[in-house]
């Protein structure tokens, strides 16, 4: 039972973070792109390849295009 509502409050976090995704893309863009770079910093590159592709997934679901 508490899976159950776990997984319905994620579904519903989910949907959201698309939702605000879809009516700002610029600043998702913005912060994903800068949050793939820390990251990449802090691995000291290791997934880069990974990283990239994660941030160019989140761009394309905010409805724009990479701009690597």
């Amino acid at each position: 039972m508490a899976f159950m509502r776990r997984f319905a409050a994620l579904t519903g976090a989910a949907e959201a973070a698309r939702q605000y995704a879809k009516k700002n893309p610029e600043k998702v863009r913005k912060y994903s792109q800068q949050a793939g770079a820390f990251v990449d910093k802090r691995t000291k590159g290791k997934y880069h390849d990974k990283i990239e592709n994660a941030v160019r997934k989140i761009d394309k679901s905010a409805g724009g295009q990479s701009h690597k």
